[in-house]
């Protein structure tokens, strides 16, 4: 059978050039990712090589030897550099398959009909032949778009960087330039999230679905997300990180790509400010939580505050001190309401009121003087910024159980 292809070689050669020029002709008519990519000159060119390819790959495989196959690979590799979709070259490799063999049993019939049947067998080895091919183009095609998606990564990443770490001028031209690469407008409205430590959520792109677009960038110190709100209120980045189950810290909004290494900053500060794992999931916005930030943000003079306002409750037995940090706690909370604190604490309004007369002999501040409520206010913040919320229960968690009779269990009592 080797002797009949070699006999008609030169017909074959022909004929192969004018299916070249068919296939590339229809390539082209049917398939708009190559149209947009490749010329017709240069996709014929490709496609006679291919053939050609098929054919002395036939020949080698019927003598038991093994089918080159670095065309093939070198295809793919191209292909895929060049960003023509997988699906698009196999359908070409496989019209072209079918079409070679369509050749090669024109011109064995055009060179002797008689011979035709001898040809059959042929086809099983040309089907294998084929599936070689298009196996190496489809291996060295996704081996090449692994490495360009790696590359891709790696480059949004380090623009990521640029943005978020800053390090040199927020206006200059690697920062707009950084943010014309990840598809930024220079003047829009952005906030920061940071995630808390081991919340890694393995998001690396973009997420699908309507709501803002978020760029995430994950290190060894922690995930951060790039938001580009558009018109979205600042509130959605809540529903948007709720899915997660992540305690998280967001900037204000930002309206320049230059101004957000400022904004992962105070994003950091806000997560500060959320509760510890053992709270749950929680969205602190900064502007929510300016208090706490800002005691966050003074570490040293946090720990002096929290020792002269709050030195004496914090010397108290554990669960006295816990008592009073608890009701002044709520008693913020509630904008200075004892009937809406006590209602909160399951207790009588006077015993709120009484443990609120213990704090102030205590420390020596008076509830009724703004500037001392202040005082209270940013010390108790500093507590549970030291403590992680430990040094009292909040009011939900204050909520005590129904016990065996009936009544209420664990209600505070008066201290």
């Amino acid at each position: 059978m080797e002797r009949i292809i070699e006999e008609i070689r030169e017909d074959l050669s022909r004929r192969i050039a004018v299916t070249a020029d068919r296939l590339a002709d229809r390539t082209l008519a049917e398939d708009p990712a190559y149209a947009a990519l490749l010329g017709r000159g240069e996709l014929r060119e490709r496609i006679h090589r291919n053939l050609g390819q098929s054919v002395e790959g036939l020949l080698r495989s019927a003598r038991g030897l093994p089918v080159e196959l670095a065309d093939a690979r070198a295809t793919g590799t191209l292909r895929a550099e060049q960003g023509l979709p997988l699906a698009s070259l196999l359908r070409t490799y496989r019209r072209g398959g079918r079409l070679l063999w369509h050749t090669l049993t024109e011109a064995v019939t055009a060179h002797d009909p008689a011979r035709l049947p001898r040809l059959l067998p042929l086809a099983a080895v040309l089907w294998d032949v084929l599936d070689q091919q298009t196996d190496a183009v489809a291996e060295a095609y996704r081996r090449t778009e692994a490495a360009r998606c790696d590359r891709d990564r790696e480059r949004r990443a380090a623009l990521l960087d640029r943005l978020l770490d800053g390090g040199g001028s927020t206006d200059g031209p690697a920062v707009s330039e950084a943010a014309a690469r990840l598809g930024l407008p220079e003047r829009g409205r952005f906030a920061v999230v940071v995630l808390g430590s081991g919340s890694a959520c393995g998001r690396g792109g973009e997420p699908s679905g309507a709501g803002p677009r978020v760029l995430w960038r994950i290190r060894a110190d922690g995930e951060t997300g790039l938001v580009e709100l558009g018109r979205a209120p600042l509130e959605s980045v809540r529903g948007l990180l709720a899915p997660l189950g992540v305690r998280a810290g967001v900037s204000p909004v930002v309206e320049s790509p230059g101004d957000l290494a400022r904004a992962r900053w105070l994003a950091a500060l806000a997560l500060r400010t959320a509760p510890t794992p053992g709270g749950g999931p929680y969205t602190a916005l900064l502007d929510e939580r300016l208090p706490m930030a800002l005691v966050a943000a003074q570490a040293e003079l946090a720990g002096r505050l929290r020792q002269v306002v709050l030195g004496p409750v914090l010397a108290l037995p554990a669960e006295d001190g816990r008592v009073l940090l608890t009701t002044l706690g709520t008693w913020l909370t509630c904008r200075g309401s004892t009937t809406q604190a006590a209602q909160r604490l399951y207790c009588h309004r006077n015993t709120v009121s009484n443990r609120l007369r213990r704090l102030e002999q205590l420390t020596g501040r008076s509830l009724s003087d703004p500037a001392q409520v202040v005082e209270l206010a940013l010390a108790h913040a500093a507590v549970l910024q030291h403590t992680g919320g430990e040094a009292e229960r909040g009011p939900e968690a204050a909520v005590p159980r129904r016990g065996a009779l009936g009544r209420r269990s664990g209600v505070p009592r008066e201290p």
